[in-house]
């Protein structure tokens, strides 16, 4: 039985006071690290950074988040309609019509003003504002988001799009009701259906494929790259949620392939590319049965990269004309009563350019799977002054936390809750592993490419073998775990941090991966069986992690610095060479409060794991 959307919102906002706490957030912050995460997860978003500001009196501007897209020609604009209301209230539209109009005017202020010239140079609001102004010749689309506590009357109109000045801007509320049907939907997202009338202004001719009663409704279709182009552009990574395989831009010998044959030998793409396997839940004919016309929940499970690098080359300077560049296509209709591992397997068979590696398949890999089985047997010991032993619940795939909980009563919750008080992610997972062996620009990426690199590194572990991932590699990820979030919440308390805000995330991951290059430069790691044994780091360790912390932010504020945007500066390895350079001068200021929390390499599980 699925909860309501009452009973998900008292669910929603309990969870959300609990990662406030533990991360050491400021509520409205852990409200969009929350729905941006859920969005991340489903494809809806490609990633996200803080940014708050709020003008008032005349000509009141607001937002809250952004994020840049790959080749800076699209924009996300956040905003929050958070006030921790405690019962479930109606957003009507003019607080939605007034919250975009604010948050439009910042985008205009910013691109055609100098706005970035009213703040400190090291803040967030600079940098986005600036980043507007600098690119705004660039920038062709705008997605203005607003994220609510609210739920929106069902009688609201989409808000359609329009153009701002020569920029493409796209409207989007995600309400407590559109949140609500994400997480029951299958597979814990939003289907996705696709018009192609109303989009492309014409239908996909297709034939029949499926032979016999027993088979799977499939058609054969040729599809030009301007449409795949455009239904990337449209809907983004959601097409991609099931695909075995994440686009890793053009570096790759494949990719490079792609785009080469599209700027210099359109004729022979059909000929030369393996083309694209799709499954949807439902596939609507023409009358004569000559055309796709609608496809519901439709997704890429095999050629994601074909359509990326489509859309990327259409993105170029002088991008070629994609309508002459042809792909053959086969879809097939996948019925509701069908599991998830029969698309899993269609995507696993299908004819691939890239050898689909293990690590590609994500939560159903089996080193999340024995992780699962470890955080559901594993007791961790009782916090000092507590009298009870709880569990470490590990989310391996989206929801699975809430979902657990769904089917219980009251007094059965309670208990889950007792037993299971904190929870970590297959993303948290990789980016508590790759700070401390050392990857901060990893895991400044974001939480979706981190957790790739991640993967890429786990899968040939686990190919030499299986049994080093064990309960002492468990109780070192949470362990990890443990000295991270004590680390967020020391970084948020700090008058250096309060005063200038922003970059927390970037400043943590390379406070710890300091930590960790400090102890390896003595032969130690972090002493895992002592954080575990006692779930908590001291007060005293933590004020040693505050200085390291204050160099990293002194370093990532640099007048100097060779990226002017700080969190993109964060990204390349080139920074944390250059922190590298001040760890002697780190360690002198380090007394045994610090190193007490470590202990000699060879008793511990090798950080290179």
């Amino acid at each position: 039985m699925q909860m309501t959307r009452d009973e998900y919102f008292k669910e929603f906002h309990q969870q959300l006071q609990i990662d406030a706490k533990t991360h050491g957030e400021f509520q409205r912050n852990a409200f969009l690290d929350k729905v941006s995460e859920e969005l991340i997860e489903t494809g809806d978003l490609h990633g996200f950074e803080h940014c708050h500001y709020r003008r008032g009196r005349r000509g009141s501007m607001k937002v809250d988040g952004y994020f840049f897209h790959e080749g800076k020609t699209i924009l996300d604009l956040h905003l929050a309609d958070f006030e921790n209301r405690q019962t479930l209230e109606p957003l009507n539209k003019r607080d939605y019509e007034n919250g975009f109009k604010q948050i439009r005017r910042f985008f205009l202020t910013s691109k055609n003003d100098l706005l970035y010239l009213d703040f400190d140079e090291t803040s967030p609001e600079y940098q986005l504002a600036r980043r507007i102004y600098d690119q705004k010749d660039r920038i062709r689309r705008v997605n203005f988001i607003l994220s609510s506590e609210r739920y929106l009357s069902t009688h609201s109109k989409a808000i359609e799009n329009q153009d701002l000045s020569g920029v493409k801007a796209v409207y989007s509320i995600w309400d407590i009701s559109r949140l609500h049907r994400q997480h029951c939907s299958r597979g814990g997202r939003e289907p996705l259906d696709v018009d192609l009338f109303a989009v492309f202004e014409r239908g996909l001719p297709c034939l029949r494929a499926h032979v016999g009663s027993n088979a799977f409704q499939a058609y054969l279709a040729v599809i030009s790259g301007k449409i795949l182009a455009g239904l990337y552009e449209e809907y983004g990574a959601r097409l991609l949620e099931q695909n075995v395989r994440c686009f890793l831009q053009a570096r790759g010998n494949v990719n490079k392939g792609i785009r080469n044959t599209i700027l210099k030998e359109p004729h022979r793409f059909f000929a030369y590319n393996n083309g694209i396997t799709a499954t949807a839940r439902d596939i609507q004919l023409n009358e004569d049965r000559s055309q796709i016309i609608h496809i519901r929940d439709l997704q890429i499970v095999n050629g994601g990269q074909t359509m990326v690098s489509l859309y990327h080359t259409s993105q170029l300077k002088n991008a070629p004309d994609l309508s002459q560049v042809f792909v053959q296509m086969k879809i097939s209709e996948i019925s509701d009563n069908l599991g998830p591992e029969v698309v899993q397997n269609i995507a696993k068979y299908a004819n691939t350019q890239n050898k689909v590696s293990i690590p590609d398949l994500r939560s159903n890999h089996p080193f999340h799977i024995e992780i699962e089985k470890l955080s559901r047997r594993i007791w961790a010991p009782a916090i000092e002054g507590e009298l009870n032993e709880t569990k470490w619940f590990y989310e391996r795939s989206r929801g699975q936390y809430a979902d657990a909980q769904s089917r219980l009563t009251h007094a059965e919750k309670k208990r889950f809750r007792a037993k299971y008080p904190k929870k970590i992610t297959k993303t948290d997972l990789a980016k508590f592993e790759n700070v401390w062996d050392e990857k901060p620009h990893w895991v400044n990426l974001g939480a979706q490419k981190n957790f790739i690199r991640y993967m890429q590194r786990i899968e040939e572990k686990w190919e030499e073998s299986s049994e080093q991932f064990s309960k002492d590699y468990y109780q070192r990820i949470i362990a990890r775990g443990i000295v991270f979030k004590a680390t967020e919440r020391m970084v948020s308390r700090q008058d250096w941090y309060r005063n200038r805000g922003g970059y927390r995330a970037n400043i943590v991951a390379y406070t710890l991966s300091t930590a960790s290059s400090l102890g390896k430069n003595r032969d130690m790691v972090l002493n895992y069986r002592k954080v575990w044994k006692e779930q908590i780091v001291n007060d005293s360790f933590v004020s040693q992690l505050a200085l390291i912390a204050k160099t990293a932010k002194n370093i990532l504020y640099l007048d100097d610095r060779p990226i002017q945007n700080p969190s993109e500066w964060a990204k390349k390895e080139d920074f944390w060479t250059y922190l590298e350079r001040y760890l002697p001068e780190i360690d002198k200021q380090l007394t045994g409060d610090f190193w007490c929390y470590f202990m000699p390499t060879k008793e511990g599980i090798s950080p290179d794991t």
